[in-house]
């Protein structure tokens, strides 16, 4: 009897641990093994990145001195005082004061209950760090106001090293002409290891805003440009993305330099939105505008010659000026070039060249280009080709003709004969006569 009863007092007291497992228990915080479960505590992790309070950065290897940011909250009932942090990061990361540092920081101010503080560490980066995530802890020393000791909590995190961002503007021909409509090519770059996403172009200060604007910034309101905004999307690291707009110089502007600053809006690898300002500088030719006209044929001392005229329409003078004229088809007339100098404006320069053969001379039609070789102000060699026909004819020989050599001679030869006879009949007379 005895035997049965402390049987059963061992079934009974070894039954909860038989059935712990077998329901749902509560547990400290309430919710067992869920992963809900609270820890209550003072401090709670909210976010951790590189960079100040105020913004975040982005960092890539190699990095020194970077500001290493955790900030937290005072969840608990109480002010906290006597804030200080420890940070554990993975290998290739270390403390700024030097290798085997350990990484620690102070926070500047009591955190009052409820509030959010922020520790700054300050952390190198090594040369062998890739763009990804890493994880790191945290740990928080600190005491409550009127308390005595200190409390120790420990955070886990991930963080991740972004790359950097590095964008740039240039115009692929940064020379405009006065007088005409420019078509203009600005890349927009990014030259470093992060992307930038959501990218908006906006060219500043342009007619259109400067009724918003009470100082003229640069003299790119003096132009007109078509269009003023574009939106590009994403550039990723080391790629570039290209923006053309229409711009009309005046004469005005001839000879100065055109300043286009360019707003540039994005978010960075953080999400973050940046706003950044960059100009886009061109140098504004003055115009030349060349024709050529009355090409004609003329014969000069014997020689037939390639004549015409040349106007410059522009507001630049063309500079070391060439005419060159070259068969075409099946013309066998020999290339020739003429110096012209200086083509100034307004004033018509004449061009006359001999022609000469490649073999015996043909003469009708011939199919020739005449070339017109300068430079411009900036010393750019241009050629303005004018495909034309010539009439090329056989020399005339309508002069009158000389006199006869003998005709000449005869007289000369008689009236000598008839002197001479004279000469001695009255030699013969005075002979007899004495």
């Amino acid at each position: 009897m005895i035997l049965k009863l402390l049987l059963s007092l061992f079934v009974i007291g070894l039954s909860p641990f038989i059935f712990d497992s077998s329901y749902a228990q509560i547990t400290s915080g309430g919710f067992g093994n869920s992963p809900f479960e609270r820890d209550f505590g003072d401090v709670k992790f909210l976010d951790a990145y590189f960079g100040t309070i105020d913004e975040k950065f982005e960092i890539d290897a190699g990095d020194k001195n970077v500001p290493f940011t955790v900030v937290m909250a005072n969840v608990g009932t109480q002010d906290i005082t006597g804030i200080r942090g420890q940070l554990s990061l993975p290998l290739g990361f270390s403390a700024s004061d030097g290798p085997g540092s350990l990484i620690h920081a102070d926070a500047n101010s009591n955190s009052l209950a409820g509030e959010n503080f922020h520790i700054t560490f300050f952390v190198d980066i090594g040369d062998g760090i890739k763009i990804q995530q890493y994880p790191g802890t945290v740990k928080v020393d600190y005491s409550r106001l009127r308390e005595s000791g200190v409390r120790t909590a420990f955070e886990d995190f991930d963080f991740k090293i972004t790359g950097e961002s590095v964008v740039n503007v240039r115009a692929l021909d940064p020379f405009l002409t006065s007088l005409r409509e420019n078509h203009v090519t600005i890349e927009i770059s990014n030259d470093g290891t992060a992307p930038i996403s959501s990218v908006n172009i906006g060219l500043q200060n342009t007619q259109s805003e400067r009724a918003s604007t009470t100082q003229s910034i640069t003299n790119v309101e003096n132009v007109v440009i078509l269009n003023t905004d574009w939106e590009i999307g994403e550039i990723d690291p080391n790629s570039k993305k290209l923006i053309e707009l229409d711009v009309y110089v005046p004469e005005s502007l001839k000879g100065d330099t055109l300043r286009a600053p360019i707003e540039i809006t994005y978010f960075n690898a953080h999400g973050d939105k940046h706003t950044i300002s960059r100009i886009a500088d061109f140098y504004v030719k003055g115009l030349i505008d060349l024709s050529i006209y009355n090409v004609d044929v003329i014969e000069l001392s014997g020689t037939q010659m390639v004549i015409g005229e040349i106007i410059n329409e522009g507001n630049e003078d063309g500079l070391f000026g060439f005419v060159t004229i070259e068969p075409r088809g099946d013309s066998n007339i020999l290339p020739n070039t003429q110096f012209i100098d200086e083509i100034e404006i307004d004033a018509p320069v004449p061009f006359n060249i001999p022609i000469e053969f490649d073999d015996d001379p043909r003469y009708g039609e011939h199919d020739i280009t005449i070339t017109v070789r300068y430079k411009d102000g900036i010393r750019d060699e241009i050629f303005l080709p004018y495909d034309t026909t010539i009439l090329v004819e056989e020399p005339s020989n309508d002069e009158e003709p000389g006199p006869d050599p003998m005709m000449v001679i005869i007289p000369i030869i008689a009236t000598i004969g008839i002197v001479i006879y004279i000469l001695r009949r009255r030699k013969k007379t005075v002979a007899q006569t004495n």
